[in-house]
Formats: structure tokens, sequence, C-alpha cells
């Protein structure tokens, strides 16, 4: 149990002083390679008062000793991570690279197969909630039916550092209006909506969900707990968060998990100008790998 402190009334506010902002912002560091500078301070603040209240802590300073402790690490840093890390997905979220792996980059896998590979791997580094390896699983079941005379299977990898998504992501259920972004067609054929018209739930048919797994994976941690290379990685709007130096770090660690000649995915955001890594630019934000 966290240290027993005076009873916190539900809409009391608690201040995250300096010093304890400090400790947090250079463990979150250290640790996740997150920047959080001073002007993250209200944020960090906000996020972490329902832990506060929920473990009766009254102060920040209790919650640093807690969560530095042996017992506040098997206990409270699960929930820690969950509330500093940003989970912003959608379905389809740029639908232009959806397209362009359609169009252009699946033919020429494929084409690669036809002379002895068996399956396309795909990984969706930093996943949150599951939108974007359900998105993939879609994308690459309509190609497959769209062209019956040229099977081929795949498997799509989702990554997250967060226990609390990948458990969502898992489960496969989103509310109606997180679907929204899904074409209609796709969402007829990949979403079974809840009997209980007033829950207004969807969740994704076993088909897509049976090619999709789930692995907890901090970006930090010097090997990642893959065991196969892949064709296809989307890590897309999750470096950003990083600085630089840890940025071109994580970015060669996941290429090490790429294929030679397979493909790498990053957010419109995002850049990897002045990085020294085996990639080139072969569309705009959409990479080969050309060398191990």
């Amino acid at each position: 149990m966290a240290p027993m402190a005076e009873t916190i009334k539900m809409n009391e506010t608690i201040t995250l002083l300096q010093q304890d902002f400090h400790r947090l912002s250079q463990f979150i560091h250290q640790n996740y390679g997150i920047k959080m500078p001073p002007a993250k301070k209200v944020l960090l603040e906000s996020r972490l008062q329902k832990r506060l209240r929920a473990l009766d802590i009254s102060t920040f300073k209790d919650y640093c000793d807690y969560l530095l402790s042996s017992q506040g690490r098997d206990n409270e840093l699960v929930y820690f991570v969950d509330k500093i890390t940003t989970n912003k997905t959608d379905f389809f979220r740029e639908p232009e690279h959806f397209d362009y792996l359609t169009r252009h980059l699946l033919p020429k896998l494929i084409a690669s197969y036809e002379v002895g590979c068996q399956n396309l791997s795909l990984w969706s580094a930093g996943c949150s909630t599951g939108e974007e390896p359900y998105t993939l699983a879609m994308v690459l079941n309509e190609y497959r039916d769209r062209y019956p005379k040229v099977p081929f299977n795949f498997s799509i990898l989702g990554s997250d550092i967060s226990i609390e998504v990948l458990r969502n992501a898992k489960t496969a259920i989103y509310k109606e209006s997180t679907v929204t972004p899904i074409p209609l067609a796709l969402k007829k054929k990949y979403c079974l909506r809840s009997k209980d018209r007033e829950k207004q739930w969807v969740k994704i048919v076993p088909t897509l969900r049976q090619q999709v797994e789930f692995c907890q994976l901090n970006f930090m941690d010097d090997e990642y707990p893959i065991e196969k290379n892949m064709d296809v990685i989307f890590c897309r709007n999750v470096i950003i968060y990083f600085d630089k130096p840890t940025q071109e770090k994580i970015l060669n660690r996941i290429c090490q998990h790429l294929k030679i000649g397979g493909y790498f995915f990053q957010g419109h955001s995002e850049s990897i100008q002045g990085f020294d890594l085996p990639l080139k630019l072969i569309h705009p934000t959409i990479y080969q790998k050309i060398h191990d």
C-alpha cells in the first residue's frame, strides 16, 4: 500500500512544486526518454492529480518518494507510465500512408514473396489502443480479397509501453464515434455492433483480431522483444516526444528489426533529417532500408 495521509477532498488541488517536478521529469527522461520541459509542469500536475487522490497521498513529495521506492516501482509504475504517455490515435490516421502501401508497396513485397517468402510481417510501434494495427489488418485483408490469385499471409505486431492501452487494444472494443474514419463498406465488414444499442460500442471481427498480436515495449530498452524482422514498420507520431539524440538511438534500434528492402513509415510531423540511419527516402515520410 502507498503511505497513508490525511484524507484528500475530491475537489482539492494538490500543487506540484518545482523540486518535485524536477525529480519526476528527470526520472521520466532517464527511464523513458520522454522530454518533460518546464512548460509541461502544469500538464504533469493535472495528469497525476487523480493518482495522488486514489492513493490518498497529500503531497507530490510523498508521491515521488513512493514512486521511486521499490514498493512504488512494483505497484504504481504501471499507472504512472499510463499517465505520462500520450495515447492519441485514430483509425486510418494519415490515410495517404495506407493508400501508398496498397498501391505501391504491397505489389513489390508480394512479388518478392513469390520467390520464397511466406508471411508478410508488419509492426505498429507505439500502437496505443490498437487503431493503427487494426487499420493495417483491414487494408491487407482487403488487398488479399481483391487479388485472390496472388495469395499471401500476414501478421501484425502492435507494441506500446502502456499496459492499460494494450489491454484496451486486445479487447478490440471501441465507441461507435471512434470508428467514424473507417470507410462505410469496411465498417460493415469488420466491425460488429453491440446488441445493446444504448451502449453504442463496436468490436473488431475475430478474423482480424487473429491477425494482430500485442506486446509491451519500452523504446528506451537496449533490446526489443521482437523475434523476427519486419517487412513494414509504422512508427508514427511517437518519437516527437523524445529529444533528438534519443530519437536517433531509438530509430536505429527499430531499424535493426526491419528487413533490408523493408519500409519504414513516420508521422508527417516528424523528421529524421541529420540522423545516421540505414534508410533512404522514397516518398514523403516513407523510407526503405538499404543496409544493416
